[in-house]
């Protein structure tokens, strides 16, 4: 009985059912803008280009929490960076405040997203994506994690690195589906990554865990279609703010 309860007690330190997940999510600016420059029809003319990495920082950092338990998830904004340099209004983008929450026994994902002047209300099934499990592994806050590989919207390449010590299969945004929590997400088309710094599982209250209610209903499917018919005369520019939106 000594040995059952000891073991008890070591399964649950190894794993972990619940807990807040705080990530931070750096965006690669100036790459961003050398990106513009690549779809420029003038490319030999750099002049804004320079004077555009001036008004804003290398890298933009923005952080949410993750909080999880029993097989559900709520990503959500957390805290507040003060910027000292602080990039143009609409240079941030679309979809930079996501809430977004999955039942992953229902696979059901129902996401909040701000996108241009519109608010819309995503409810469809879990997104599902044919992963790939290396060899590699990379400390993340603490954790070991797998590297795996896959590949969302036809084209875009998604590095991830997960632990099996947190139970609940879910991640950043709306990555799932590999043997663990995932802990770090990179994206090197929209120039993003997605990493944790820290775990929290104490004091924490999972009540929140509920789905956004706010926006207007639709499906992904309809949200993609209706970006690509209005960001199609966008070029390279519209289709990298389709990959923001849609991630």
């Amino acid at each position: 009985m000594l040995c059952f309860l000891v073991a008890q007690l070591h399964a649950q330190e190894l794993f972990i059912a619940k807990g807040k997940i705080e990530f931070e999510k750096k965006r690669n600016m100036y790459r961003e803008i050398e990106s513009m420059q690549d779809d420029d029809d003038n490319p030999g003319e750099t002049g804004w280009i320079d004077n555009l990495k001036k008004m804003v920082p290398n890298f933009k950092l923005t952080y949410f929490d993750l909080y999880f338990d029993n097989g559900k998830t709520l990503y959500k904004p957390g805290r507040e960076v003060q910027e000292v340099k602080k990039a143009p209004d609409w240079f941030d983008g679309p979809a930079t405040d996501n809430i977004i929450y999955n039942d992953f026994q229902t696979q059901k994902t129902i996401s909040q997203k701000s996108v241009y002047d519109n608010t819309f209300l995503i409810d469809d099934s879990s997104r599902h994506i044919n992963w790939r499990i290396t060899n590699d592994t990379r400390t993340i806050a603490g954790f070991e994690c797998r590297k795996a590989v896959g590949v969302i919207m036809d084209s875009v390449y998604v590095i991830a690195f997960y632990t099996d010590q947190i139970l609940t299969t879910g991640g950043p945004e709306s990555f799932s589906g590999l043997p663990g929590m995932i802990l770090g997400v990179a994206i090197p088309r929209i120039n993003t990554t997605w990493f944790a710094t820290k775990l929290e599982v104490q004091d924490v209250n999972t009540a929140v865990i509920a789905p956004p209610k706010k926006g207007k209903k639709i499906t992904e499917q309809e949200l993609q279609k209706t970006l690509q018919s209005r960001l199609k005369d966008w070029g390279k520019y519209g289709k990298r703010n389709l990959w923001n939106i849609m991630i």
